[in-house]
């Protein structure tokens, strides 16, 4: 059965960083992935919701910068993967594991372990919606040239966890423009042999 979700997003910072909230319109519960910059306007997107769980993608420095500021104004407990745990500007309040299942109003969403891009990443799948943080964007896998970064292991990612969910399921990525996963999925020999 679908969930009643409503995403609103909108892009803030000079790094373009995507910020997605989910909204159970039968509850008016929220979920906020990332807080990158712009606290107000942030804050000013979630009024008239109640919002529930601050769930990180990762925690690079472009996604966190507004995390203090938001989570402290609307006392939404912050989840993230152990892994990144310790970039946090403040400790998180609750692990996120691979396949767990986070309730919000009467929402249920999964979430992916999807490392690669750095080693704690997670993707968010509720329906056709995937929040997919930097593992996936439109053309092919995030950054892996990084110090924590692994291009063999985004790629098993973006195999075995991205591509198991079907073709009309909508990307949104933590910077540009949505996808789907079908428009995606026949790309990704070209990527290997790219990265290679």
């Amino acid at each position: 059965m679908a969930s009643d979700v409503e995403l609103k997003s909108f892009s803030v910072g000079s790094f373009d960083n995507n910020v997605y909230i989910l909204v159970d319109r039968s509850t008016g519960e929220s979920v906020l992935f990332d807080a990158p910059t712009d606290a107000e306007r942030i804050l000013r997107e979630l009024e008239g919701t109640t919002p529930k769980y601050i769930l990180m993608t990762h925690a690079d420095q472009d996604h966190v910068q507004a995390l203090t500021e938001v989570r402290q104004k609307t006392g939404a407990p912050v989840g993230v993967h152990p892994a990144e745990a310790d970039r946090l500007p403040q400790p998180a309040d609750f692990e996120l594991r691979d396949g767990q299942t986070i309730r919000f109003g009467n929402v249920d969403l999964r979430a992916m372990h999807t490392p690669g891009h750095s080693p704690g990443g997670m993707s968010f799948v509720v329906d056709d919606i995937l929040i997919a943080g930097d593992t996936l964007f439109p053309g092919g896998p995030g950054n892996t040239q990084r110090p924590d970064g692994n291009f063999e292991q985004i790629i098993e990612s973006v195999r075995t966890k991205l591509f198991s969910l079907p073709d009309d399921t909508k990307v949104y990525p933590g910077h540009g423009k949505p996808t789907t996963i079908g428009t995606e999925r026949p790309h990704l020999q070209e990527w290997i042999d790219r990265g290679s």
